[in-house]
């Protein structure tokens, strides 16, 4: 099962991933400890097919994805 990780510290809430991840991995959430910043949130982890299309077009490059 792939591994998705987002590094909330470079997350800019853009949602990019959201909008180009073609089986919805991804779901934007208001996080208390960023001071209820939206940040990215990998909650479908497991549907992941690891086309890698969130990894090119984060802008801050905050996502990885591994096996």
């Amino acid at each position: 099962m792939p591994s998705v990780k987002v590094d909330w510290n470079k997350c800019n809430g853009d949602s990019v991933c959201v909008s180009v991840c073609p089986v919805n991995v991804f779901e934007m959430q208001a996080l208390k400890e960023y001071s209820g910043s939206s940040k990215s949130v990998p909650v479908r982890e497991s549907e992941c097919i690891m086309c890698m299309a969130c990894v090119t077009q984060c802008p801050t490059e905050a996502i990885t994805v591994s096996e």
